[in-house]
């Protein structure tokens, strides 16, 4: 690495500078941890979205936007005495060796064998409730982040009950259970109640999430995929009519020709790649 090369204490600089009391920038000034969270969770979805599409130099760029959100809380929580930046590193440095026996060993011993990622998996998650545990959990379910996107966080609620066995253990009976919601579903329509339907969506979705866990399938990634699927054929959709203004003139029925069309036309092209 070249000497004149940016290194994290230039980054912690500008930090500092940017919060400076009478120098600073009044937006970055007027901050606190609420107001940046926001900003901390879109932009690690901008990272997921780079390598998503492969675009190196936008994930390139996107890390380092997700690293100052980082530097961000650290010097807030540096402010008030709570932590410094080093100190973060400090705690993730810690955290890696210590859930990583088989790699850095335990307490000066030898490493310890596993037998694959998936026993490493497990192996992680046994770490992370014995430190929840450590740390005064009184639920299996402590520690699931209620900031988190609800679909990921039903998923995690859901392996955690599942460890005691509170878990269907086959697709079979998920696809069950909805076929039941869907029902309540229905009912909650006929009903007109909002909380109800609201209720009962909720219900749907939740086994849903379920289903896929046991499909081994990520609910977020799959929902990305139809929203992916859903744009590019809403964008064919709306060139095949030829204008924003002849969609909006057309009734429904012309609409799902078109749509069905399109769908026609990109099956027929991913069979043949």
């Amino acid at each position: 690495m070249k000497d004149n090369q940016p290194k994290i204490q230039d980054l912690l600089d500008i930090m500092a500078r940017l919060r400076d009391p009478q120098s600073g920038c009044p937006w970055d000034r007027a901050q606190d941890f609420s107001t940046i969270a926001p900003y901390t969770i879109e932009e690690a979805y901008e990272v997921a979205d780079a390598i998503q599409h492969g675009q190196m130099d936008e994930l390139k760029d996107e890390l380092g936007d997700l690293l100052f959100q980082v530097v961000f809380h650290a010097r807030m929580a540096q402010e008030i005495d709570a932590f410094s930046f080093d100190d973060v590193v400090g705690a993730i440095c810690d955290k890696m060796v210590r859930r990583h026996p088989h790699v850095f060993g335990r307490n000066g011993h030898e490493t310890e064998e596993l037998a694959d990622a998936a026993a490493q998996t497990e192996a992680w998650e046994l770490a992370k409730a014995k430190e929840r545990e450590a740390r005064g959990a009184q639920s299996l379910l402590d520690g699931v982040p209620r900031g988190m996107a609800e679909l990921q966080r039903a998923v995690k609620l859901q392996k955690r009950a599942a460890r005691v066995g509170f878990d269907w253990g086959s697709p079979q009976p998920v696809m069950e259970k909805f076929t039941e919601e869907a029902l309540e579903m229905l009912e909650a329509m006929q009903s007109g109640s909002f909380e109800e339907m609201e209720d009962e969506l909720g219900d749907l979705l939740f086994v849903v999430t379920n289903l896929a866990r046991q499909l081994k399938i990520d609910p977020a990634r799959a929902l990305r995929r139809a929203n992916a699927k859903f744009e590019l054929r809403f964008r064919a959709v709306e060139e095949a009519a030829g204008s924003h203004a002849a969609l909006e003139r057309m009734e429904l029925d012309e609409m799902e020709a078109l749509w069905q069309e399109v769908k026609r036309r990109h099956r027929e092209e991913s069979a043949d790649e």
